[in-house]
């Protein structure tokens, strides 16, 4: 099989920093949440349980910077 680069194919012919920069932000952010166990591995099987969860997570990284 042979791979095809330029106009059909490889990379987007833009790269948008301020989208690449938001991105990383919200990465971050998810990362942060999943410090806390029960976000990582999701004991909460409700939905508004995980969410509660999340919440209460996302609450204590606010108060901790």
């Amino acid at each position: 099989m042979v791979r095809i680069i330029g106009a059909r194919g490889g990379r987007p012919p833009g790269f948008d920093e301020l989208r690449y920069k938001k991105r990383n932000t919200v990465e971050r952010a998810i990362s942060f949440l999943k410090q806390s166990r029960t976000v990582a591995t999701r004991y909460g099987k409700r939905g508004y349980v995980f969410l509660g969860t999340a919440i209460a997570a996302a609450v204590t990284i606010w108060l901790r910077t």
